[in-house]
């Protein structure tokens, strides 16, 4: 599998610049929805793994490579990628993972997408191929540029290649499932966090809070007994909760609610109504038919920030807005994440 469709895209960006027009950069189309704002400029064909060095726990690919292979490539080592990117409906590749920032289940144990991202070559809204990084934490010198990439959802240009760091598979994962209530949910969470333990990702969910235990056997078994309650090596909740696939995050309900991410002290209070907690509690995923207002006010009084499940968040800010005008000078990428006259 290698495509390497680079030159044909900075003949786009550059034809587009010329033009005056905006482009609208399509991947799987697994995390957002088709808009009708600009052109549309496919980058799901730009495929193939560039260089894997298992020996040294990275791997760069192009932008366009699947998910599902970067992961059986990998299985064939016992290698993975720490973040755990979601594959939503089984799609995804390498370039939306890091342009959305999307973190999986175990981000307050493994560490989150920009953590793992060690370098990243893309074109600029001038038609420029840069490159930033490299391939070892070393290369990593004043600013570091490849890690603004992650979450911009390409609205600084379009990434061609990334590497990233892998980390091992464990040698043993176990789920322990507990019956509790909310409140006893988030004290066992927050007492789990003050002390080594091998615990990998927690979800409390409808009365159950799970547990998954990742190591060595003898550290798994042992915080298996500490911890108690239903013991199991089914990770198939860590993989719906990792793609969105749990009953939770079904757009399909009655009575015109709206499903909201929230960020926040993982030991605040949790609002009221259906809510499904990760992260140790600092990750919500809140279904509720309150105004945005009300949600954005509890998230704030939580100590953090709130927004729609799936969307992107706010582009307005004026770090965003300055990086904009230095990457993208003519507005040209995604000009539907922010209002395109802010960045003149």
């Amino acid at each position: 599998m290698a495509d390497d469709q680079g030159a044909q895209l900075v003949d786009a960006v550059r034809s587009a610049a010329a033009g005056q027009r905006q482009l609208i950069l399509v991947g799987a189309g697994s995390k957002a929805p088709p808009i009708d704002s600009g052109d549309a400029l496919p980058v799901v064909e730009h495929t193939g793994i560039v260089d894997y060095r298992p020996e040294e726990l990275v791997l760069t690919a192009r932008s366009g490579t699947p998910l599902r292979d970067i992961r059986e490539l990998l299985g064939q080592r016992r290698q993975q990628l720490p973040f755990e990117p979601p594959m939503i409906a089984g799609k995804g590749t390498l370039g939306g993972a890091v342009a959305t920032g999307w973190s999986g289940p175990g981000r307050p144990w493994r560490g989150s997408v920009r953590d793992a991202v060690l370098g990243v070559e893309m074109i600029n809204g001038l038609g420029e191929r840069l490159a930033f990084g490299g391939q070892v934490m070393k290369n990593v010198a004043g600013y570091d540029l490849s890690r603004l990439q992650t979450g911009a959802w390409g609205s600084l240009g379009i990434l061609l290649s990334v590497s990233v760091r892998l980390s091992p598979q464990p040698e043993l994962e176990r789920t322990c499932r507990l019956e509790c209530g909310a409140t006893d949910a988030l004290a066992w969470m927050r007492k789990w966090a003050r002390r080594f333990s091998p615990i990998s990702a927690t979800c409390f969910d409808g009365g159950v809070l799970s547990v998954r235990l990742s190591g060595m056997a003898e550290s798994v078994d042992a915080a298996a007994s500490r911890i108690g309650g239903e013991q199991s090596s089914d990770l198939g909740l860590w993989q719906a909760l990792r793609d969105r696939a749990l009953p939770t995050f079904r757009s399909a309900r009655p009575g015109g609610t709206a499903l909201w991410q929230i960020n926040c002290a993982p030991a605040a209070e949790l609002p009221t109504g259906p809510c499904l907690v990760e992260w140790g509690g600092a990750r919500r995923w809140w279904r509720t038919g309150e105004p945005p207002s009300a949600v954005c006010a509890y998230a704030a009084e939580a100590g953090g920030a709130a927004w729609p499940a799936g969307a992107a968040p706010s582009f307005q800010t004026p770090l965003m807005m300055r990086l904009k005008r230095a990457f993208d000078p003519k507005a040209l990428f995604n000009p539907h994440l922010a209002d395109a006259d802010a960045f003149q």
